[in-house]
């Protein structure tokens, strides 16, 4: 008889608080952070901690300029602003993604223009970008989503044929690579998250702008403060409260700061360590029928900022959906003990912004602009294919290990050995 599935009363395949949370949050994070609190000049540590992080992600990109932001998507709309998006110009942008990526463009009063992915690694399909092409287009913004790199030698090329900005997002792929690029090195611009979820943590919020090219950079850094012309450490003395153009408060704070370039001292570490992890999932969650593991192409290095499991019905002879079986699946996975969910439960120009073209008031930036741009429900099959029969595992970063991993492919092969139980 097979072993009686947690969710039914049996014993959890993962103890009670056996998991370790992330961050893993070491002395040297701790101690670094209060270096911040024990200066003698606190208020210089905002320039230390944001000129210190500038320096050493720029360093470890291989790229010219970096600012610390204070999140993801104003990384990304100081992206926009550096490359030269003006009001009513269009962005490509893929349909799945954390909506942020389209939020920055809407806040820039640009105009969001949505493709499907490839169904192999869930980013953009670069195949169907030249058919989304007008003569609004400005830019393409290739998302490097659960850390899988996109097909940047494709997006470049395009771009470069139709004299296309490159804007990356990197939210949740640092340390990625592509024909052994970085993510991030390859565009005009980059945007990348450290809120506490991320491969690169802050604990908290957090962002970085990053660019080679010293225009973006400048345009870039009048929007992160008020459109004023600041130099670091000497406002009080030069500032000269003179907007230059319409800017936010985009600046960082320094704990947060601190603790990313404590972080990033491990960051290549950390992504080792989850890569062995995912590979030992795959390793043998691939032989269990009726799930499919993650494809990786061959030029492509990701990083796994959340391990992706699709469920195959069909393949082991089932009459439901994939979406039955991945919910039926997911409680009793979590029921287990293993993080398992979704982040994403819609394409995102499904989502009521873009449906009732909310924007930011009176139909903006759609009327405003004249825009003919719709958001048809059926325009994006793929997306919507992947997001009913995926899940993530959540917990596969360090310092958690192939213990744990264990762990989950036994539970694994407990729940899917069990689904004639599972599906009454």
């Amino acid at each position: 008889m097979s072993e009686q599935l947690a969710i039914h009363g049996g014993k959890r395949s993962v103890p009670e608080s056996f998991v370790k949370p992330w961050p893993y949050v070491t002395t040297a994070d701790q101690q670094a952070v209060m270096e911040v609190f024990k200066s003698d000049g606190i208020i210089e540590q905002q320039r230390i901690q944001s000129e210190g992080l500038a320096k050493e992600w720029a360093e470890y990109m291989g790229v010219k300029y970096c600012i610390p932001v204070n999140s993801g998507t104003a990384a990304l709309h100081m992206s926009l602003t550096g490359v030269g998006i003006e009001p009513g110009d269009e962005v490509i942008v893929p349909a799945f993604t954390f909506w942020a990526s389209a939020a920055a463009v809407l806040h820039h009063n640009a105009i969001p223009v949505f493709l499907d992915i490839d169904p192999e690694t869930y980013c953009i399909d670069s195949d169907l970008i030249e058919a989304k092409i007008s003569e609004r287009t400005k830019a393409i913004m290739p998302v490097h989503i659960h850390g899988m790199p996109a097909d940047m030698d494709a997006v470049l090329e395009i771009a470069k044929k139709h004299n296309l900005k490159v804007i990356e997002d990197v939210a949740q792929a640092h340390g990625a690579r592509y024909k052994e690029r970085l993510c991030g090195s390859m565009g005009d611009a980059a945007g990348y998250s450290t809120q506490a979820s991320k491969t690169l943590s802050s604990g908290c919020q957090g962002g970085l702008f990053t660019t080679n090219d010293e225009i973006v950079y400048e345009r870039a850094s009048l929007l992160q403060y008020f459109g004023e012309i600041i130099v670091p450490g000497q406002e009080r003395e030069d500032q000269k409260y003179n907007a230059y153009g319409l800017g936010w408060m985009y600046r960082g704070d320094m704990f947060s700061q601190a603790f990313i370039r404590s972080q990033l001292k491990r960051l290549d570490k950390n992504n080792s360590l989850r890569i062995r992890n995912c590979n030992f999932l795959t390793e043998h969650l691939s032989q269990i029928r009726g799930l499919k593991t993650p494809y990786v192409p061959n030029e492509c290095e990701p990083v796994y900022y959340n391990y992706v499991v699709g469920f195959k019905p069909e393949e082991i002879d089932l009459n439901v959906s994939p979406r039955t079986l991945r919910d039926k699946v997911q409680k009793a996975m979590k029921a287990e003990g293993v993080s398992m969910g979704l982040w994403q439960r819609l394409p995102v120009p499904k989502q009521e912004v873009f449906q009732n073209r909310i924007g930011y008031g009176k139909g903006c930036p759609w009327k405003c602009h004249d825009s003919i741009i719709e958001y048809k429900k059926d325009d994006y099959p793929k997306t919507v294919e992947f997001i009913d029969s995926h899940s993530y595992i959540f917990d596969v970063n360090p310092p958690n290990d192939l213990e744990l991993m264990g762990m989950y492919v036994e539970a694994f092969q407990k729940v899917m050995g069990n689904l004639d139980r599972l599906l009454k």
